[in-house]
């Protein structure tokens, strides 16, 4: 099933790419690359989802999504809920948007050195769906935060976590001082972390391409086996 259009789905965060095309993914399935964006942080002012969003603004004649954690809230997930509701709808519908994405951008709120409590508790809750929770997508995984390191320790940890729950590739980035480094009008604004960031969101899209390629091939393949 195609996702539903979600409520947001606006940009901000600096210009986007003069291709790109923020919309909900309502849409054929034979566009462009299909990105799903969001801020690992239920947070309403967070940094993290201007950063992400950002980043999907910048691949050209993109379909993007960007999901909103709070769209998403959940029990806390536990075994004895799990075997008395099952799984809640809010988390299959979540797993939806992962499926029908080429790519997903994720940027990560730093919550005690680990993930924020809204994405934890969806993220336990797709993972008892299918132990494949990232649908052997690529990935670019990011962080942002007002101090030097840019909440490096949670992202340090979902990268090396993630590449065994199904992400095809992963790619990172960082922002560290995130007002300092970051405007609405610009993006990122040091020359050094937007050089960083740009050859690290190329490596993303080579891997989407690479992908869909490799799914062309299989298709026709498929064709001439029948």
């Amino acid at each position: 099933m195609r996702p539903k259009s979600r409520k947001d789905t606006t940009v901000g965060g600096g210009q986007p790419h003069r291709d790109a095309k923020i919309t909900a993914p309502n849409v054929p399935s034979d566009i462009g690359t299909k990105i799903v964006a969001f801020a690992a942080s239920n947070s309403k002012k967070s940094i993290n989802k201007r950063l992400a969003i950002h980043a999907a603004s910048q691949i050209a004649k993109a379909a993007v999504e960007v999901l909103d954690l709070n769209d998403y809230e959940m029990p806390i997930y536990s075994v004895e809920r799990e075997e008395a509701m099952g799984i809640p709808e809010q988390a299959l519908e979540f797993k939806d948007r992962l499926r029908w994405a080429d790519g997903i951008i994720i940027s990560f709120a730093e919550y005690n050195s680990t993930y924020s409590s809204a994405f934890k508790n969806i993220f336990d809750w797709i993972s008892r769906i299918d132990r494949n929770i990232w649908e052997n997508k690529p990935m670019l995984l990011m962080s942002t935060s007002p101090g030097e390191r840019g909440g490096r320790t949670v992202l340090d940890f979902a990268v090396g976590s993630f590449e065994y729950m199904g992400a095809s590739t992963i790619t990172d980035f960082s922002l560290p001082m995130f007002s300092r480094n970051f405007s609405e009008e610009h993006g990122i604004v040091d020359i050094d972390l937007k050089d960083t960031f740009s050859e690290k969101l190329h490596k993303f899209v080579s891997s989407i391409e690479n992908g869909r390629a490799g799914h062309r091939t299989d298709d026709a393949l498929g064709q001439l086996a029948r």
